[in-house]
């Protein structure tokens, strides 16, 4: 049987989500009201029967280490972990890490201990489920030493990724990375012998997943140097080496690194039919066991809504939104597109004494508050009588004290203020 290791990519600063990684790393940006999305990955390997997962990081790591501590405690008997890999200072070296290949390389004296015959290489920011037990195998049948995961796009999204150009075997012979929308690329598309039922019509290139298998002695000798990087570097030396094959992959999948693409892909769980799928009991998605009550809602009016453990809601009208733990919501106030995370925290009846006395919100939103197409973190404070969202001014992109503009999204921080009578 092989021995697969997991390793999570945390990404970077996580600029392209900022301000929800102001304060805490890409992987912890709370998903879905009750969940991280390094829940994602964690649980495709747990899911596929891999549990010695590792996930490398080196930005605002301390919520990620305090989640990773109370969700994932395996029993002795299953030889199982997860556990973060913070960029360290070492006698060999001393830096940050300087890319996804950089970052693994620095931790091959952690890796090497755990003995595996293979390494399964994910990305910390995506959407999807996947057999990653399937995805092995097929490796190992193919007989390739590098298996790249792929997903089959049209080609003006082909612009945004890099691009696989494979034979009929699927082996690929080439790459090219983000090619641009007026280049002629036909030739790239996927062989018709290759092709699954279920891919769609009219997506004719394979786009890289950012999801890879190494042979482990592979894996070692592709990061024999000072390269940095897996997709625009290491990838397309080792395609000239060694025997690289694709995966497809035809099921749903989503880079939700942005926040427009943050945005859409919560708010899509509300669907009746999500394209992705919390609710598979043979899939879970795990997270934190927080052992919070049944939430409360008081003549709430809920439609295309979900709402976590723990809410209080009273006589609200809330459409098309997904709202977090322990949010707490009051009267004649009405949400529509909103992507609450809801708190930390309850405040006990002194703390909401204190807050009156220094005309200070509670944490949550107010009476008769109206909120439209807007992200809000964690802790947040929205007064009475507030409007946001629902000006006729247009939202100028960037920081405005207590909330962000991205993409027309507003984005209102964690632990943010905004008075009574505020409008947006």
């Amino acid at each position: 049987m092989p021995k697969v290791l997991s390793i999570i990519l945390g990404g970077g600063k996580g600029t392209r989500l900022y301000p929800l990684t102001k304060e805490r790393s890409k992987p912890a940006v709370p998903f879905g009201g009750k969940h991280r999305i390094v829940d994602i990955p964690i649980s495709n390997c747990i899911n596929s029967g891999y549990k010695q997962i590792y996930i490398l990081t080196q930005f605002n790591s301390a919520s990620l280490h305090m989640h990773i501590a109370n969700a994932y405690n395996f029993d002795r008997f299953s030889h199982g972990f997860v556990e973060i890999l913070a960029a360290e200072q070492t006698l060999v070296h001393s830096g940050w890490y300087e890319g996804t290949a950089d970052a693994v390389r620095k931790n091959f004296n952690h890796f090497k201990t755990q003995n595996p015959t293979h390494y399964i290489i994910l990305s910390g920011d995506q959407l999807y489920k996947m057999d990653l037990q399937e995805y092995v195998n097929s490796h190992i049948r193919s007989g390739a030493q590098i298996t790249i995961a792929t997903t089959a796009v049209n080609r003006e999204d082909a612009s945004g990724f890099g691009i696989m150009k494979i034979d009929s075997k699927r082996r690929i012979t080439s790459f090219m990375e983000k090619p641009a929308p007026d280049l002629d690329i036909s030739d790239w598309k996927i062989p018709e012998s290759t092709k699954t039922h279920t891919l769609e019509t009219g997506k004719d290139f394979l786009a890289s997943m950012g999801i890879y298998i190494f042979d482990a002695p592979v894996l070692e000798a592709v990061l024999d140097n000072n390269l940095t990087d897996f997709g625009k570097e290491i990838i397309p030396q080792a395609i000239k080496k060694y025997k690289v094959n694709s995966y497809i992959y035809d099921g749903y999948w989503e880079d939700i690194g942005t926040i427009r693409s943050f945005y859409e892909a919560t708010l899509d769980l509300t669907t009746i039919n999500p394209k992705f799928n919390f609710y598979d009991e043979n899939k879970p998605v795990f997270t934190h066991c927080r052992n919070l009550p049944p939430s409360k809602l008081n003549r709430a009016e809920m439609n295309r809504a979900t709402a976590c453990e723990g809410c209080v809601v009273t006589d609200a009208k809330i459409n098309d939104s997904v709202i977090g733990i322990r949010s707490t919501i009051e009267s004649g106030s009405l949400l529509e597109g909103v992507v609450c995370m809801g708190a930390d925290y309850y405040e006990t009846e002194a703390q909401k004494n204190e807050n009156r006395r220094l005309n200070i919100p509670n944490i949550g939103i107010g009476r008769n508050t109206k909120i439209r197409r807007t992200i809000i973190d964690k802790n947040a404070r929205i007064g009475n009588n507030c409007s946001i969202g629902y000006s006729d001014k247009s939202l100028e992109p960037g920081e405005h004290g207590h909330y962000n503009v991205s993409d027309g999204i507003i984005i209102i921080r964690k632990n943010a203020i905004i008075p009574d009578d505020t409008v947006i």
